[in-house]
């Protein structure tokens, strides 16, 4: 008793990635499937890492409200929209005034955002750290996992952040200069059209800039890595993954989006989506996306790295466990050759009365042993002959065929790697 409630003590604890009863088998077969599992079966613990990190962006997001609320109130105090006829002097000099206004303001905004950052880079760098975990699939504990996270990743964590703010303050910079001097009109009509060539270049940078923040996040939360080199393999992934990560990068976006419809209602939502998993659920796509780019281009390079982590592969290889060592093939040999059970894998026919053992008398005789192993053999040869009989029955053949095609598979994967080459130099190195 005393060791079952050991036990049970010891699953809410650790969770069930942890236990020994947690069979490799129940994990999904793929990305889209993690993602679900993981969000279903580890709510709670999200909602948890999504209100630790929200913590941290508070300053950050009560910056963003106030300077808002700053430029709003610049329409009221300023006649922009008013009608000059009644109640304001028809005064020619607000040319430019609303755009120079809105120029100081953003340039103001984005320089203490920056000094926010590095309030949230806390929050982004514990964040990260636990989703990952969730997606290797190891057992989380939310608080401590948090803070460890923010001790190893702070630092990657702000670079990111302040590479993003620098890069919108660059581009804001140049979009609000850019619809100043449009707006004075002293500009000939080639320079207007490099002027909203250049605007249009400043979103394609910010974009850039955007999808290479979210892959730094993805690399510094994995890798060990210099900035520099971080920030090269950033962009090489963002131009080589372009699609992807526009159309993932968008999905974890999508409760940020819901601001941008305006009105009462979408704003509710995407406030009660920000405050519930907002941030995590952000994370848990991105991170769960990037996973699978490094198992597809990067892991299988490196000597010792782990591919298809939270993901179990049907076909037997060595993705299984992780690791693609002729260690671990081995050990997947083993497991395969101890997990296929005798019971299952051949008929073994039911218990009925039309064979027994004969039983010795008090006072037995050579005649009476003789009868006993006659009648032992009589029930190995009946055995026999009902598992010959039925061993190409479905359930057999289908049962041990899998096990067959796993050895087939681990085989296989052992004589490429005796023809192996040399991998090529990892991305980065």
């Amino acid at each position: 008793m005393a060791q079952q409630k050991k036990g049970f003590i010891t699953r809410l604890l650790e969770g069930k990635e942890k236990s020994e009863e947690y069979a490799r088998s129940t994990l999904p077969t793929n990305r889209w499937q993690l993602f679900w599992d993981i969000f279903k079966g580890n709510f709670g613990k999200i909602v948890k890492v999504n209100l630790l990190t929200l913590l941290f962006f508070v300053p950050l997001f009560a910056v963003i409200v106030v300077f808002i609320l700053l430029k709003q109130s610049n329409g009221v105090i300023y006649p922009f929209g008013a009608n000059l006829g009644v109640g304001y002097p028809a005064t020619p000099d607000l040319l430019g005034v609303s755009q120079w206004l809105t120029f100081q303001n953003d340039l103001m905004m984005y320089l203490v955002i920056m000094i926010t950052t590095f309030i949230a880079a806390v929050g982004l760098s514990g964040g990260m750290y636990v989703i990952r975990n969730m997606i290797w699939t190891e057992g989380v504990f939310v608080a401590n996992d948090f803070w460890r996270g923010v001790k190893l990743n702070y630092k990657n964590a702000l670079q990111a952040a302040l590479f993003f703010c620098l890069i919108l303050l660059l581009t804001t910079t140049m979009l609000n200069f850019s619809d100043f001097t449009l707006a004075v009109g002293d500009v000939s009509k080639s320079g207007k059209f490099w002027l909203n060539v250049s605007k249009g270049a400043s979103y394609m940078f910010l974009g850039l800039g955007a999808m290479m923040s979210l892959w730094l996040v993805a690399l510094g939360v994995n890798y060990k890595m210099k900035f520099m080199v971080m920030l090269r393999n950033a962009f090489l992934m963002s131009i080589g993954t372009l699609p992807q990560t526009i159309f993932f990068g968008l999905i974890a976006m999508l409760p940020f989006l819901l601001f941008s419809f305006g009105g009462t209602l979408f704003t509710m939502i995407a406030l009660i989506l920000l405050l519930l998993f907002g941030l995590a659920y952000a994370l848990l796509v991105w991170l769960d996306f990037a996973q699978w780019v490094f198992d597809k281009y990067i892991n299988p390079k490196i000597e010792g790295a782990k591919v298809g982590r939270g993901i179990y592969n049907k076909d037997g290889s060595s993705s299984l466990t992780g690791d693609d060592s002729a260690a671990s093939v081995e050990y997947q040999r083993m497991i395969l050759s101890h997990g296929k059970s005798r019971l299952v894998a051949r008929p073994i026919k039911p218990i009925d009365d039309s064979l027994q053992v004969y039983e010795l008398p008090q006072a037995f005789t050579r005649e009476d042993l003789k009868r006993l192993r006659e009648s032992k053999k009589n029930i190995e040869e009946d055995t026999e002959t009902y598992a010959e009989e039925h061993k190409n029955d479905l359930r057999y053949v289908e049962y041990n065929k899998q096990f067959e095609e796993r050895e087939r598979a681990l085989q296989e994967e052992t004589d490429k790697k005796k023809k192996k080459l040399k991998p090529p130099k990892m991305l980065g190195q």
